[in-house]
């Protein structure tokens, strides 16, 4: 098991999860970073005594460089910041939890730097793509899956036969908190409402794209890239308890499910151990307290956003990054109380049919990409 673990965002909710995780095993943390929480920060320095400290908002980190003087921890900010703890010498493992595309350099500098990288950073595949796995192959390091419905799937996939017989990954929704509901019901949902998710505590972002199913979209395409499979044999299936995590099925039609209680500790403790399993500090599921279990068929038509990253996959180049770019800037509109819930997913649709796609070649083409969606979801909404 790897002693030394440097964790970005690790002020949000998988940030704050994975250092409970740290704790039960008794690791080494090398490097923290987080967006702007500097009192977070502070208290999470004072106990972990990383090496470096980062805010990526430069002013907060001036912040906490007053505020933590008297440590021998390093506080950096901005971009330069979280490569610095991406690569930091002494760290093994970088798990990678920050929120957004800001995820996509550290991670290809972690690969660079020849860091072991556990991810729950889906932008980063999605947008990424090719780069991010070539990084990984070409520097022989590995790459695991921390999102509760990849880590799944890659549970089941350790028993895959010689011959590779898969047929197919069946990845789980919770459905959120807008499950049966028709597209006129949503015209007038809150931010407060959108925010109430049955099964998760997630931050904000996510647990929005939880709500339009962006999330479960972007997920399709991480695990195409994760595990090398066609778009086409990717399902999704709603399962309302959150039990079930992910599937695998064969090509005789065995179908293999990963089990457990809906807390991210879980996940995130097999990538941290991978391949061994060490007692965790998530309770026991009790199946005959669930009782039953729960399975419905996603609806495309009402929750919009899922179709886009589906056929953003089928288009393949950069479209991928424009349908996430575009779901980053009208998330954050309609937290803002600028556009309504609707609306994010007739902008991520929008913006795929308006931004030219092009086959990616380096970071540059992956950030104009995203720049121009978030460009066009800003000068629709300010019509």
């Amino acid at each position: 098991m790897i002693k030394n673990i440097s964790v970005l965002g690790s002020t949000g909710s998988i940030g704050t999860q994975t250092l409970d995780v740290v704790d039960k095993l008794h690791l080494n943390v090398t490097a923290l970073t987080a967006n702007s929480n500097v009192k977070l920060m502070e208290e999470q320095i004072r106990k972990y005594k990383p090496q470096i400290a980062v805010l990526f908002d430069e002013e907060k980190a001036k912040e906490l460089q007053l505020a933590v003087k008297d440590t021998n921890t390093k506080v950096l900010g901005g971009m330069d910041g979280l490569i610095a703890a991406a690569t930091e010498k002494s760290c093994e493992l970088v798990l990678n939890s920050v929120v957004g595309m800001v995820g996509l350099l550290p991670t290809i500098a972690a690969a660079n730097a020849k860091k072991d990288i556990a991810l729950a950073n889906k932008e980063t595949l999605v947008a990424g793509g090719h780069l991010v796995t070539d990084a990984v192959r070409d520097n022989n390091v590995r790459l695991l899956p921390v999102d509760s419905e990849h880590s799944a799937i890659f549970q089941c996939l350790q028993g895959m036969p010689q011959n590779k017989a898969l047929k197919k990954l069946i990845l789980t929704a919770s459905g959120g908190p807008f499950f049966g509901r028709t597209r006129d019901d949503l015209k007038n949902v809150t931010v407060e409402q959108a925010l109430n998710h049955p099964n998760w505590s997630m931050g904000a972002k996510i647990t929005i794209d939880s709500a339009s199913m962006m999330n479960k979209g972007l997920e399709i395409i991480e695990a195409s890239r994760l595990f090398d499979v066609e778009g086409d044999r990717i399902d999704v299936v709603v399962h309302r308890e959150s039990i079930i995590h992910s599937l695998v099925e064969y090509d005789d039609n065995s179908v293999i499910a990963q089990l457990g209680l809906p807390d991210m500790r879980i996940p995130i403790q097999y990538a941290v151990t991978y391949p061994d399993r060490y007692e965790s500090p998530v309770g026991e599921l009790k199946l005959a307290d669930i009782a039953k279990m729960t399975f419905f068929e996603p609806d495309y038509k009402t929750f919009e956003c899922l179709t886009a990253c589906k056929k953003a996959l089928d288009i393949g180049g950069t479209a991928t990054a424009v349908v996430n770019g575009a779901n980053e800037e009208a998330n954050a509109l309609f937290r803002q109380g600028k556009i309504s819930f609707l609306e994010i997913g007739s902008l991520v649709t929008e913006s795929l049919n308006a931004v030219k796609t092009i086959n990616q070649k380096n970071v540059e083409d992956v950030l104009n990409a995203d720049a121009l969606a978030r460009e066009f979801v800003r000068r629709t909404v300010n019509k």
